[in-house]
């Protein structure tokens, strides 16, 4: 059974909503590092699906 695209669109958005939440990402200015903004956003995200 596939979850319905409005479904796994509301999943994605909210996740994106909640990750602009951190400071560190929604006022990241200085991304000339992508390594380093990328791990950033990998943290943030590990964080959410932790629940901490």
């Amino acid at each position: 059974m596939t979850a319905k695209p409005t479904v796994v669109r509301n999943t994605v958005e909210r996740c994106f909503n909640r990750l602009k939440a951190f400071r560190g990402i929604a006022t990241r200015y200085d991304k000339t590092t992508t390594t380093s903004y990328e791990a950033v956003v990998s943290l943030a995200s590990l964080l959410l699906w932790a629940g901490l």
